[in-house]
């Protein structure tokens, strides 16, 4: 794109009340913007629907999966879905929910984020790009309430999220994790025999 086109791109979006980084302008259209627009009002709509009161008996297992699919996300089954989860939902298709796992209420889980890698005294904060990567909670995993899942990261089979943790690395298979930032507290055992 040329500096000139990619300039007036740049002035159009940011007139339009849009703050993507100076770096994401390449890739960025109005056309692109506009589309992203109304599926996040669709989305946002579908997501609100989760919450109902009057369905609330259906919710947790049957309600909020569906619609989670339908914003969509990859929802396996037997899935159960507490009240006010949030996604990313500018990046829902990156969220995949593997059979049997457990999302508990006020969960957040978020494919994107600022890159700071490089960010330095002096620097303008909203030109920082962003880090997008899916998130994959696996088979009978747990994500405790009011928790946080942070981009890239995934929760592995049967682990647990204690409540109000803030995930930014991999839970490995059948661990408990939790803190901000999460770290493993526990593995969990295998059943005895008698």
């Amino acid at each position: 794109m040329s500096d000139k086109k990619l300039s007036t791109t740049y002035k159009l979006l940011r007139k339009m009340g849009f703050n993507y980084s100076e770096e994401e302008y390449g890739q960025v259209s109005i056309w692109r913007v506009v589309k992203q627009f109304f599926g996040n009002i669709r989305r946002k709509r579908l997501q609100n629907m989760m919450d109902w009161a009057i369905l609330e008996p259906f919710n947790p297992r049957k309600l909020r999966p569906a619609l989670l699919r339908k914003m969509g996300c990859k929802v396996g089954e037997n899935v159960f879905v507490g009240d006010n989860v949030r996604i990313d939902l500018s990046h829902s298709d990156m969220i995949t929910i593997d059979d049997h796992a457990h999302i508990a209420s006020g969960v957040r889980l978020l494919c994107h984020q600022r890159n700071m890698s490089n960010y330095c005294v002096g620097d303008d904060y909203a030109k920082l790009g962003y880090i997008i990567k899916p998130i994959h909670l696996c088979k009978g995993s747990l994500v405790g309430m009011e928790s946080f899942v942070m981009p890239g990261v995934t929760v592995g089979e049967g682990a647990i999220v204690g409540a109000g943790s803030l995930v930014t690395k991999d839970v490995p298979a059948w661990t408990v994790a939790m803190g901000r930032p999460a770290k493993v507290v526990k593995e969990i055992p295998h059943r005895k025999e008698k």
